[in-house]
């Protein structure tokens, strides 16, 4: 049995979502009590996740990619492919309160300045005194469990995020890879993650220029 608190679910609420090339679907987000980290992390219920395995994201929060349409990261594209295929599927997506990979916002603003000085996003991170990755996904366990998921597919290119479900008594069967979303602005970044945490990318299309 894992070793975390039970959390519990708070509230639950119908949302019709649209996004800016028009596609809508009907979601239902739900709240939690309990959870770990004092964040407030919110469910988003796409489909029917009760029949097959369900497909799950878990999605941190990005302000600039999600709200603001930056292209410095593939954020935003990501967001918009796992609301739809989730939809379809029937599943869960996350939506975790993790900005910059767990550092913050303004951290994740001066990180950028340092790639803008030659820096990768992780040594960015380093070179302000953070991880390179701060996320922990304990909440993610507890809201998938209040939730009465505990067998899933994982849309994800990140491995350590498969890991630590699993750790947390989560049993992954599949991790379902994203589309690769690249801008000018962006590439190197996918590098990084690809070359520094393995993510399944395929390289040899992230090339500057």
């Amino acid at each position: 049995m894992p070793d975390y608190p039970a959390a519990t679910q708070r509230s639950r609420v119908r949302v019709p979502l649209r996004f800016h090339d028009g596609y809508s679907v009907d979601a239902e987000l739900v709240t939690f009590h309990g959870l770990t980290d004092g964040q407030e992390h919110v469910a988003m219920i796409l489909g029917d996740p009760a029949g097959a395995t369900p497909l799950v994201r878990l999605h941190s929060e990005c302000l600039t990619g999600d709200a603001f349409g930056s292209s410095r990261c593939d954020c935003g594209p990501q967001l918009r492919e796992a609301v739809e295929q989730i939809a379809e599927r029937g599943g869960v997506l996350l939506y975790l309160r993790q900005e910059g990979r767990g550092i913050g916002l303004y951290n994740k603003l001066d990180a950028y300045a340092l790639q803008d000085e030659g820096l990768d996003t992780y040594a960015a991170n380093t070179a302000l005194g953070l991880p390179e990755d701060a996320r922990d996904y304990t909440a993610a366990a507890q809201m998938l469990t209040a939730l009465g998921i505990t067998e899933l597919d994982l849309l994800s290119n990140n491995p350590d995020k498969a890991e630590q479900l699993r750790t947390l008594g989560i049993d992954v069967r599949h991790r379902v890879p994203t589309g690769v979303f690249t801008t000018a602005h962006n590439v190197l970044y996918l590098r990084a993650k690809v070359l520094q945490t393995q993510h399944t990318l395929p390289l040899a299309k992230l090339t500057a220029g």
